[in-house]
């Protein structure tokens, strides 16, 4: 009992400590592949301390839905932690709370948070930002409800851990286009929900040309802060997702210890590196899509989510 407990803790400190981390590392490697020397792998964290450290301005215009945002987006992938195999492929307390409908749902509710505080502020940029961010979703919907439902049809579960235990006792799934197709599927939810190229450009500095970084510009100190931790966070819980569940779920701890957990913690986080050094690879390799030609994204990953789930059938 005292194990699975300290067990939870470790997966949340993973996501929480190593967030800006992975934020760190993929600015770095982008960088270097375009020729620059690029800042410290440890600028996340820099950045963070400096933005604790300063005031917090507020409109008077705002509600609390402007202030509860943050905290929100925050705590929300903390809470898909819980449901997730992080550093485990037993379950802990809450795995069985949700399946990934369940968790996709906590992820949304912190974009709808993080919308309507945008508009909140009455910021043109901040709505225009969230609108172009809620179009986004809605095109990735039907991506996300493919992938679930050929998960489904595959693993019998949409539990997270069942379906990670069902992937590694079938190894050859895993050499199927159909499974790559769902990966790359995946892969296009991840760079579309975390605005990274080619939906978004996360190191852009043009307002009309934001999506993502547009919802944040209201919010300075803590707020600010707090919003870049949860925007790292996203990114590493659906890195996760993709890795532990469908891509490689093994290196795993698999036994109720938690020095099998700190043994596992090098081996999840050489796949995080690599699956980070793959998306640098992507945002370097291709330019940001005008805003009317993403649905692109959105038609291939239907594709790929739907020839997996017809296989399944």
């Amino acid at each position: 009992m005292f194990e699975h407990v300290v067990i939870n803790i470790m997966q949340l400190a993973y996501v929480l400590l190593l967030a800006p981390l992975a934020k760190g590392v993929l600015d770095r490697m982008k960088e270097h592949l375009q020729g620059k020397a690029g800042p410290s792998i440890f600028q996340s964290y820099y950045d963070l301390r400096k933005l604790f450290a300063k005031d917090e301005i507020v409109s008077d215009q705002s509600s609390w839905i402007f202030r509860a945002a943050p905290y929100v987006a925050f705590i929300a992938p903390l809470l898909v932690t819980l449901l997730i195999p992080v550093l485990t492929d037993y379950p802990l307390f809450m795995a069985f709370m949700a399946d990934m409908v369940g968790a996709g749902f906590i992820l949304a509710l912190s974009g709808l948070f993080t919308a309507l505080a945008a508009v909140d502020t009455a910021n043109p940029y901040g709505a225009m930002g969230a609108s172009r961010t809620r179009m986004v979703g809605f095109l990735v919907e039907p991506v996300f409800m493919m992938i679930f439902f050929a998960v489904s049809f595959t693993a019998n579960s949409t539990i997270p851990y069942i379906v990670q235990q069902q992937w590694v006792s079938t190894p050859a799934a895993f050499f199927e286009p159909a499974h790559l197709l769902l990966v790359v599927a995946m892969l296009m939810i991840i760079l579309a929900e975390t605005g990274k190229i080619p939906v978004d450009n996360p190191s852009g500095d043009f307002e009309l040309a934001m999506i993502d970084e547009a919802k944040n510009l209201e919010y300075s100190g803590r707020g600010a802060a707090l919003m870049h931790w949860a925007g790292a966070m996203k990114l590493v819980v659906l890195l996760t997702v993709l890795l532990n569940v469908l891509l490689a779920p093994w290196g795993l701890a698999s036994k109720v210890s938690i020095g099998a957990v700190l043994l596992a913690v090098p081996l999840i986080a050489l796949k995080m590196l690599i699956a980070l050094a793959v998306l640098a690879v992507i945002e370097v390799s291709f330019a940001k899509l005008r805003l009317f030609r993403t649905p692109r994204v959105s038609r291939r990953g239907v594709r790929g989510g739907r020839h997996r789930h017809d296989r399944a059938r």
